[in-house]
């Protein structure tokens, strides 16, 4: 939460012209409360770079990263493009690619060409890699020593490293030559040990590499599994290439469940914030689903209309639809919700079908025998005889009750199925979001109900 009072001091500063304030600001205060002040505070960009201006250009990318992006993209267009250029080369490998995919070619290639030569052939290297890859969210900004070093020569190297590095923590040993990687040695062990203990002896080989080419959602996963700050990335040849850290783990998470959260509530993906995103982008990404939701509602009314005479003959069943209609579709989004999130931490597999099947048809058997002495007792107990309209109340019960309890398993069933169907076809489960599942469980719901209807009252 940031601090109410630093909004309006540093607007005092701005007015009073008090630089040695604002320079003070930028570097006294933590980069993520100085990008939040500057944010919430109504400033203008040309305040904003006012401010930022008062500090030098590795503070500067230090708070700039922590800008939302929409304030990236004004902050480039309303700055310098020199100044931009040297915030850039400051800026985290990985976060200044991310900035330069968001911008327009043409202001990319402007800002790339006063951008130095080492740099821009760092940022044209990330730039090879597919989105959504481990690759396009590693860091080539790693520290790294041959295997031949002595502990007191790795320490005086590291010294000289540790600047320009995003973390030491981590110490990759390389071959010079082909530049494979041998191993990792961490600071600690380095510190610790004797300055003339070689490095050799000290590094670990059995270690883990993501692959360049690995979906980032892996680099999440291996992250969590090992409980590392960072991992390695190697080429398909095991030459080091970067490193993704637990900071690009968590902004990949953090994407990854928003994405699933929108899909499981009918709505496409949408990477901007609420307010950022365009009108058209979120009618788009709501639409789509919404019609393709409407339609399939639409078997509906096709089910009701098959079961027409059920109707005219017992019109009190019109008033227990709702509750047979929705217990299929809660059960269902449960099932589903369970699998899905299953699938995601590889808890099971697609072979698994078979036991996913089993044991839901199990529970789900268990939650139908209580929803169905639940509608039995209500059916039973507070239906009222001036609205049965000559029906047996006894018969009227017996249906409520096995009604929702087979309504329950179907949408049970059908909610833990589906997501393993779309894995298997290829797409994300997500997809099999709770409005689609009530969906189809209202469709089912319907026929199961009038059915069983048509059985024991006609």
């Amino acid at each position: 939460m940031v601090n109410p009072l630093f909004g309006p001091e540093l607007r005092m500063m701005l007015e009073e012209d008090n630089l040695p304030g604002q320079k003070a600001f930028c570097e006294s205060i933590h980069p993520t409360t100085v990008a939040e002040t500057l944010d919430e505070a109504d400033f203008t960009v040309d305040e904003v770079w006012k401010v930022l201006s008062q500090t030098g250009s590795r503070e500067q990318a230090a708070i700039f990263e922590y800008f939302p992006a929409a304030w990236q993209l004004k902050l480039v267009e309303g700055g310098g493009r020199p100044q931009m250029a040297k915030l850039i080369e400051q800026m985290s490998h990985d976060d200044r690619v991310d900035l330069l995919r968001r911008l327009s070619p043409r202001v990319a290639d402007g800002l790339l060409r006063l951008v130095d030569e080492a740099d821009r052939r760092d940022i044209a290297t990330l730039f090879r890699y597919a989105a959504n890859t481990v690759g396009s969210i590693m860091t080539t900004d790693y520290a790294w020593l041959p295997v031949s070093l002595t502990a007191g020569q790795a320490l005086d190297r590291l010294r000289q490293q540790a600047p320009d590095r995003e973390t030491i923590y981590y110490i990759y040993i390389l071959n010079e030559t082909t530049r494979r990687l041998e191993g990792v040695v961490s600071l600690r062990d380095l510190i610790l040990c004797d300055r003339h203990v070689q490095v050799s002896e000290l590094l670990e080989s059995d270690i883990f590499a993501l692959k360049v080419t690995d979906d980032q959602e892996r680099a999440a996963e291996e992250l969590a599994r090992y409980d590392f700050l960072a991992l390695p990335v190697t080429d398909e040849e095991g030459r080091l290439v970067g490193i993704v850290t637990h900071d690009d783990v968590i902004d990949v998470i953090t994407q990854e469940a928003t994405e699933d959260l929108q899909r499981q509530a009918a709505v496409g993906p949408i990477s901007e914030a609420y307010f950022d995103a365009s009108f058209v982008k979120v009618w788009k990404s709501r639409a789509g689903w919404l019609s393709a939701l409407f339609i399939l509602q639409m078997f509906t009314l096709t089910a009701i209309e098959r079961f027409d005479d059920v109707i005219k003959q017992v019109i009190v069943l019109t008033l227990f639809m709702p509750l047979c209609m929705s217990v299929g579709g809660n059960a269902g989004s449960q099932a589903a919700t369970l699998i899905i999130r299953a699938l995601a931490l590889e808890q099971v597999a697609l072979g698994d079908w078979l036991r996913v099947f089993r044991r839901e048809l199990a529970v789900g058997s268990a939650l139908a025998l209580t929803i169905g002495l639940l509608g039995f007792a209500r059916t039973f107990l507070f239906t009222h005889s001036e609205i049965l309209g000559g029906v047996p109340l006894g018969q009227l019960t017996l249906v409520i009750g096995i009604s929702v309890a087979a309504i329950c398993l179907c949408g049970t069933l059908v909610g833990s199925m589906i997501p393993l169907m779309l894995r298997r076809i290829g797409f994300d489960p997500a997809i099999a979001s709770s409005p689609m599942i009530a969906t189809i469980s209202d469709v089912t719901g319907i026929m199961i109900y009038f059915s069983i209807a048509r059985i024991f009252l006609l």
